[in-house]
């Protein structure tokens, strides 16, 4: 511990390293946060800020072509001191080849206190999104990198209505809320990102923020949950989530980790209550695949990239806490692949052409994972008949399932400490 009080307190920026597309042309307009002696960066707090990359429209890449923003309350545009102020209602474009990168990067803020920035040239689901804080621009070879420096509370607000309807129960919003903390706080500790010194960026790789337009519901959740974070053996934990459950969730051993150690938290729990499993009336609670043989040895071919030729069979042959199928051995006339993890084996068996039929007896086309890995499969004459449960990795909280629960009375405390074992919130 002693260790943290002795730090290299470094104001002058982190050397960049190399980007992913090349070098960056020009310095840097922002400070570094402080490092440890060992290269990561302080525990943050409430008040700490995190450094988000934008990603493009659909989140294709880091690198935009251009850049366009806009302010109701004006904006100031600088660079290495140099600034201009942009008051009109028009947008404001910088493109790559804009002669201030020469000089380091370019700073975009509103010129009122809370104002927020439209960034126009990229679409979520909410239309054009707009940010609070300051917008960095890096020009590096290929295009430009947005980063969006805010503080993590607000920037919250933001990732709370993106991955929970702002509709459910306020105490799950609160447990998102805190989940959502936990896990910034984690990545806050060093950079995902460190040749822009960036901690995350905004899509499902890290947490999805400002997709949806924040509401009253989801910002009284993360008020009311200020700082709060979970923590395991006094370690903030990496508070993994997912959308529904099958009545049991699962450990790391279904991504092929240790479970042991730092991830004892995340345990196979049973997700019911006195009435049962809680989710047992939603959608997504079960489900069932009939797949044709053909269709199937199409996808499994295609995505093990083993030409297993007809399928005869795929069998889960090894399983998991919460009976998560962590092993199939899928075998065809013209040879056999086998696959392990949950994510891999969702990905082999998934793919477009086949319809699942969901618990409420309504039907949805089938994607590129399969539902989830809570499953068995069998054949019968030239169908594969794949019945499962739950939608998701299964490790960690079930978003519906911690909705359930409280529509039944249960607060945010005693919904992590349902789905994260032996841990701590505060």
């Amino acid at each position: 511990m002693a260790a943290i009080f002795i730090w290299l307190l470094m104001i002058t920026g982190i050397v960049h390293m190399m980007s992913r597309d090349g070098g960056s042309p020009g310095g840097t307009d922002t400070e570094s946060e402080l490092e440890l002696p060992d290269g990561t960066l302080p525990e943050p707090t409430s008040g700490s800020t995190i450094r988000v990359l934008l990603m493009t429209t659909g989140y294709g890449s880091e690198l935009h072509g251009e850049v366009r923003v806009s302010s109701d309350e004006g904006l100031r545009v600088s660079c290495q001191g140099e600034s201009i102020e942009w008051n009109k209602a028009d947008t404001y474009q910088i493109l790559p080849d804009d002669t201030r990168f020469q000089n380091g990067n370019i700073r975009i803020e509103p010129l009122e206190e809370g104002g927020e920035i439209r960034l126009e040239s990229i679409e979520r689901g909410c239309g054009t999104p707009s940010y609070a804080g300051v917008l960095e621009l890096r020009a590096v070879s290929g295009g430009i990198v947005v980063i969006n420096k805010l503080p993590v509370e607000t920037y919250l607000c933001g990732v709370v209505p993106s991955e929970m309807p702002a509709s459910y129960e306020l105490e799950a919003l609160k447990a998102q809320a805190v989940c959502a903390r936990s896990y910034a706080f984690r990545q806050m500790t060093s950079y995902g990102y460190p040749e822009y010194e960036a901690h995350v960026n905004d899509s499902t790789d890290f947490q999805v923020y400002n997709n949806s337009q924040r509401q009253e519901s989801s910002t009284r959740a993360v008020a009311e949950t200020e700082g709060q974070v979970v923590r395991y053996k006094g370690e903030i934990a990496t508070t993994y989530y997912y959308s529904t459950s099958c009545g049991k969730t699962t450990s790391l051993e279904a991504w092929g980790t240790d479970p042991g150690g730092g991830g004892g938290y995340l345990q196979s729990v049973e997700v019911c209550g006195e009435q049962g499993d809680y989710e047992k009336d939603l959608p997504w609670y079960r489900w069932t695949a009939q797949v044709p043989v053909q269709t199937l040895s199409a996808l499994v071919s295609a995505n093990t990239g083993v030409q297993v030729g007809t399928l005869s069979s795929v069998e889960v042959t090894k399983r998991g806490p919460g009976d998560v199928a962590l092993q199939i051995v899928a075998t065809g006339d013209a040879g056999s692949v086998t696959v392990d993890t949950e994510n891999k084996i969702r990905s082999a068996l998934g793919g477009s052409g086949y319809t699942i039929t969901k618990n409420d007896g309504s039907t949805s086309q089938s994607s590129a994972l399969l539902p989830s890995a809570f499953f068995t499969i069998e054949k019968s004459d030239d169908t594969f008949v794949i019945s499962g449960g739950g939608f998701g990795h299964g490790i960690g909280m079930s978003q519906n399932g911690a909705n359930e629960m409280a529509e039944q009375g249960a607060d945010y405390r005693q919904i992590l400490q349902t789905f994260y074992k032996d841990v701590e919130i505060g």
